[in-house]
């Protein structure tokens, strides 16, 4: 359960004719990718929905502190990807520094994270583009919009589309895919900035006056719903004050989401030793940048105590009487949410084809295309699936296990970087994490925080999903993974 995959076989079974993957991406490339995930319809919703809620304009605050815990483990991620450019992210890393249970546990959790998040990316996306046709004068049928519209039978035939869209780019190629995600997250860029300064010629100075609002106790159930550090040592979260900074930064942490998908794609990087460290902490610069300044303008724009839930920046600009940034902001959201989609699908099929090549899951799936040197099964079988998953099912409910998957594999990830620099410091790293062990500890800390955070139903949702894992681990994977019959 505890053996360990060196670095070498790693990087050995990369070699492998029809097991490796063409390497084609660059620092841009990867810095695109991270953009393209990081940014979806957060920094256009939930900018506003805490601003209003929780932390009044020290939401900018808030995305800073959210940015420096995401940075942490940034730091951690960027040694593991340079000294073991493989396919798989946390979970290879895990299976050379912590051992195959908790690498396969690790991998299990992604799977989850990534397939959930592509299925309520898409569902998401399609809310917005029937809204555009809506606009336009064009109406789906009740039957073909979701089944949140439709009474009885409902299938959201454009949520169904786009997945599969995105599933044949895949399979073309990295280089495709890199170059319709470079175009779309252009146009997404290009609509924020837009946003932003003409935002800031409505800023009035009195909309921020209190910065940081008086402290109020946040009002919970004390139930499921409740965060599980309120239950475990009677904490009571609150909102605004400094100690709703931090609340807030619990909540918006989860508009960085996505970043560590970059390193999914270490494997495919030309020259990962330099590229990964550059691409994924390029992303979560350029992301924080914009997320604090897309905070102070619609907290400038809009008294906090008056800004919308749902739609807050787009409301903000009807407020100014500027409809037509309402629209642009809609049409960014849409835009922006199909690379977020195309990514967190790169990321899962990544996982997955690293743990069958490892033969934790059945090898059929580890063959690459013979003209494209993609990873083509799992990615068609994972696209069709989370196809049908969003055509059916409205999943929203499950987004918080998106959350909680990700800052485990933060934890995951930066205890590797402390086991694997006692156990081979030999190894030749590109780029060290700074100040070891002192800051993967912090960024151990940091998320385990961040969890506690998160409602005891997530806790318990996300145990039966790691316990379904381990049932199959001893089921199937221990007795059929290549390090068994290498062990033998």
């Amino acid at each position: 359960m505890f053996r360990t995959k060196s670095v070498e076989q790693s990087i050995r079974d990369t070699e492998e004719p029809e097991h490796g993957l063409k390497k084609s991406l660059s620092a841009l490339d990867l810095t695109v990718f991270g953009v393209g995930v990081i940014i979806g319809t957060g920094i256009f919703v939930l900018t506003g929905q805490v601003a209003k809620e929780t932390a009044g304009p020290a939401t900018a605050i808030a995305f800073v502190v959210a940015g420096v815990v995401c940075g942490l483990a940034a730091l951690c991620y960027a040694e593991f990807a340079s000294t073991v450019p493989v396919a798989g992210s946390a979970y290879t890393f895990s299976y050379a520094s912590l051992g195959e249970l908790v690498a396969w546990i690790i991998g299990w959790d992604l799977v989850l994270e990534f397939a959930l998040g592509t299925a309520v990316v898409a569902v998401g996306w399609s809310g917005y583009i029937r809204s555009l046709l809506d606009n336009a004068g064009w109406k789906l049928p009740d039957v073909l919009s979701g089944t949140d519209v439709a009474e009885g039978f409902g299938f959201d035939i454009l949520a169904f589309a786009l997945v599969l869209v995105l599933t044949v780019i895949l399979v073309i190629g990295m280089k495709l895919s890199a170059r319709v995600t470079s175009v779309v997250v252009a146009i997404k860029i290009a609509v924020v900035l837009m946003v932003i300064i003409a935002g800031l010629f409505f800023i009035k100075a009195e909309n921020f006056k209190p910065f940081i609002p008086p402290a109020e106790k946040q009002e919970s159930g004390g139930g499921w719903d409740a965060p599980l550090v309120q239950l475990m040592f009677g904490y009571e979260p609150t909102n605004f004050g400094v100690m709703g900074i931090f609340t807030a930064a619990s909540i918006v942490f989860f508009a960085f989401i996505g970043f560590d998908v970059v390193a999914t794609a270490a494997e495919e990087t030309k020259l990962p030793q330099r590229d990964m460290p550059r691409g994924i902490l390029g992303s979560l610069v350029i992301c924080t940048v914009l997320y604090v300044a897309v905070s102070i303008v619609v907290t400038g724009m809009q008294h906090y105590s008056e800004l919308s839930v749902s739609a807050p920046l787009a409301d903000a600009f009807k407020a100014t009487g500027h409809p037509f940034y309402a629209g642009l902001i809609s049409f960014g959201a849409a835009v922006g949410l199909t690379t977020v989609c195309m990514i967190l699908l790169l990321g899962q099929t990544r996982v997955f084809f690293a743990m069958s090549r490892d033969g934790l899951l059945p090898r059929f799936f580890s063959k690459t295309h013979p003209r494209f040197h993609t990873p083509y099964r799992p990615t068609i079988l994972l696209g069709v699936l989370i196809a049908i998953i969003a055509g059916f099912t409205s999943i929203e409910e499950l987004a918080t296990l998106v959350n909680i998957g990700t800052l485990f594999a933060f934890v995951v990830v930066a205890l590797g970087v402390l086991v694997l620099r006692r156990t081979r410091p030999d190894l030749p790293r590109a780029f060290r994490t700074p100040l070891v062990p002192l800051l993967p500890a912090v960024s151990v800390a940091a998320s385990v925080w961040l969890m506690l955070n998160l409602p005891v139903e997530t806790w318990l949702r996300f145990g039966v999903w790691m316990v379904l894992g381990v049932v199959i681990y001893f089921a199937y994977g221990r007795s059929h993974s290549r390090m068994a019959g290498e062990n033998r």
